[in-house]
């Protein structure tokens, strides 16, 4: 028996260095698995790199690619919130960009309509 632990990358998306988690490829944020510097690269699945523009603290949530102001922004799999303005890819995304959308009685448009809606 071995003490390794193999994560299939089919169920959890780990960055190629192992440094983020992105569980879904349309998700819009990957997160931290430990401080990730500025400046640092971090590549899914043999993509592009994105270039992280501030330090971006475990458990933090970093934009896999540009998010578009008032665009709703996905987590693993799920609407988790709203850019409250454009967001670039590699920027930490967090309460000072993101609204929160559930469980929000005052919207405008249902959850429903919200679920289908991209930028």
């Amino acid at each position: 028996m071995s003490d390794d632990l193999t994560i299939p990358s089919a169920h959890m998306p780990l960055s190629e260095d192992g440094a983020a988690l992105r569980l879904m490829d349309d998700d819009d944020v990957a997160v931290a698995l430990r401080p990730l510097a500025a400046g640092a690269s971090v590549r899914f699945g043999g993509g592009p790199g994105v270039s992280l523009a501030t330090a971006i603290p475990t458990g933090h949530k970093f934009a896999t690619r540009p998010i578009a102001g008032g665009a709703l922004i996905r987590k693993y799999g799920q609407v988790i919130g709203r850019a409250t303005g454009p967001i670039a890819a590699g920027e930490h995304v967090h309460v000072h960009n993101v609204e929160g959308t559930r469980g929000r009685g005052d919207l405008a448009e249902p959850f429903d309509k919200l679920r289908m809606t991209r930028a």
